[in-house]
């Protein structure tokens, strides 16, 4: 599944290094991609490019009437093909700004057989230099918030335990979360906890889907010898590597509080943001002090102020929650 937002071009890029793939052409994976209503033509370029291309056999797109965000497009596919008469064994999710590598698919795909309580398996992701990229990720705690936000050498070691960011090896391992844009889901794993949980727009939605499946039983892998490359923030420039950095969209503020609310509570949220608001503005001072260029997105802290757990509503589940909507 490639949730499609006005990158027609790397989606297709993408589609060509599925082509490739030991299993796609030979019909034993499809791959489906949602348009979220780009509105800029990218929809008839995709169908035309899997036209031109010959790949209707395994490749087709899926419109949809508005962009609800990623968990939304996912969603969309995911309820097609979980009420087929023969759904899919397993689901490949994957960003549009991604090329797979050779054998990626075959990789996952046995693993997750071979290991029958891995529920989520994310692959090795390359930068598009082609340098490796070797992160998975603990759960955001208090801690992490802190840390993350005073960017200080002795408080990143005291605490490098509570690390978001967990640098990988070159063996498999269990992990707390994945990188969302390459991540294979065993189909129970949607049938015991439910979609991905549409109330999150863009970020978050794969930290709270891994934490829900781990709260469920299942194991959440990192496989390495799985690759794709990953150009990341291409849709948004939130995670871009860009000369001028941009002003962090609403809609990350808003998936941030609501994690630490549903997993946690808004107690533990109220703390997890008065511990990012202290650490950063340490960090502001210490950077003035220093002399240090600003790395940081305009308006950083009021922004992040104006969205924090402690003057916004509390978060309450709704109908689109993606919770409990398989059969919808």
């Amino acid at each position: 599944m490639i949730v499609n937002y006005r990158t027609a071009a790397l989606v297709i890029d993408c589609l060509r290094s599925l082509a490739s793939e030991a299993g796609v052409p030979e019909g034993r994976a499809r791959v489906v991609v949602v348009d979220n209503a780009s509105g800029d033509g990218s929809e008839a370029r995709i169908r035309q490019a899997i036209e031109t291309n010959g790949w209707q056999a395994w490749a087709s797109v899926l419109e949809s009437k508005r962009n609800g965000g990623f968990a939304y497009g996912n969603n969309l596919a995911l309820r097609a093909a979980l009420r087929c008469d023969r759904p899919p064994d397993y689901f490949w999710l994957l960003n549009p700004d991604t090329v797979v590598r050779p054998g990626a698919l075959a990789a996952l795909t046995e693993f997750v057989k071979r290991y029958p309580r891995a529920g989520i398996v994310g692959s090795g992701i390359d930068n598009d230099d082609g340098q490796p990229w070797p992160y998975a990720f603990r759960f955001p705690s208090i801690a992490s918030e802190f840390e993350h936000a005073i960017r200080l050498g002795w408080v990143t070691r005291l605490l490098r335990a509570k690390l978001v960011a967990r640098r990988m090896g070159s063996q498999p391992q269990t992990v707390d979360w994945v990188c969302g844009a390459s991540m294979m889901v065993r189909r129970e794993v949607f049938e015991q906890v439910g979609l991905m949980d549409e109330g999150y727009f863009l970020y978050y939605e794969e930290t709270d889907f891994c934490r829900r499946a781990r709260r469920a039983g299942w194991e959440v892998w990192y496989e390495p010898t799985a690759r794709v490359m990953h150009i990341a923030g291409q849709s948004t420039g939130v995670t871009a590597r860009l000369a001028v950095v941009p002003r962090r969209p609403a809609y990350w503020f808003e998936s941030r509080r609501r994690y630490f609310v549903k997993h946690h509570g808004r107690l533990y949220g109220s703390i997890a943001d008065l511990a990012w608001i202290l650490g950063f503005s340490l960090w502001r001072v210490r950077r003035r002090l220093q002399g240090k260029e600003d790395p940081d997105p305009p308006k950083m802290l009021s922004d992040f102020i104006a969205h924090s757990v402690l003057w916004r509503p509390l978060w309450k589940p709704d109908a689109e929650d993606g919770l409990t909507l398989i059969h919808r």
